[in-house]
């Protein structure tokens, strides 16, 4: 019996034997999309797809052979669920995916932000039939505040969940991640969507509902 199906992401159809999940039982398609499924995608600079930023579900895709530190942190920036040096082995590649597939699997793909509906697939807000075009980080901030709408999320658990960071760097990149998406809300004339807590972090409004002054503004 056959396991699961990953798709190759890649303009060659030939994977190297290192990555080959064949060996450790799953099934291969190679395709330009994954229609859902997990993927790998060939980092190497001769058959890496040109149209890979426009891939679905991105957090179930893995990228294999990034080895230059800064564009691993790049791709996950952009929401890939993992990317991985060259010498990466099928055995700890069939543990990375099936781990990052279960994950994405057990995830609702939507979740309603105030009038924002959140699509993880795209990971994208959309808002009256518009996607708000929300930057992968930004897309995060906004999920894991929905997550637990009115009340506080501090800087500390957000550096955590989304920067995947276990300490309180000396740098205001959430700051500034969170004023670069209630600017993208505010354009959608929700950015009181996202509220500072008294005592520090932030929060999603409580009810989803804009305040009296928002809805006359």
């Amino acid at each position: 019996m056959r396991g699961p199906t990953f798709v190759w992401l890649s303009t060659s159809p030939i994977v190297p034997m290192r990555w080959d999940l064949r060996l450790a039982d799953w099934s291969m398609t190679h395709a330009r999309e994954t229609g859902g499924l997990p993927g790998l995608l060939d980092w190497r600079a001769a058959s890496r797809p040109g149209d890979w930023r426009d891939l679905a579900a991105r957090g179930r895709i893995v990228a294999v052979g990034v080895d230059n530190a800064w564009e691993r942190a790049r791709l996950l920036d952009h929401g890939l669920g993992d990317a991985l040096a060259s010498q990466v082995a099928h055995v700890e590649l069939d543990a990375r995916l099936s781990r990052i597939d279960g994950q994405a699997a057990g995830l609702p793909r939507r979740i309603q932000a105030g009038p924002v509906l959140l699509d993880l697939f795209h990971r994208d807000g959309r808002l009256d039939g518009r996607w708000l075009g929300l930057h992968p980080r930004e897309f995060a901030l906004l999920w894991r505040l929905a997550e637990t709408p009115g009340e506080q999320v501090t800087r500390a658990q957000l550096l955590r969940d989304v920067w995947r960071l276990d300490h309180v760097p000396e740098t205001n990149s959430l700051e500034v991640h969170v004023s670069r998406l209630r600017a993208k809300l505010h354009v959608s004339r929700c950015g009181w969507l996202v509220e500072t807590h008294p005592q520090g972090g932030y929060r999603l409004a409580a009810d989803g509902v804009a305040p009296p002054l928002a809805r006359s503004a």
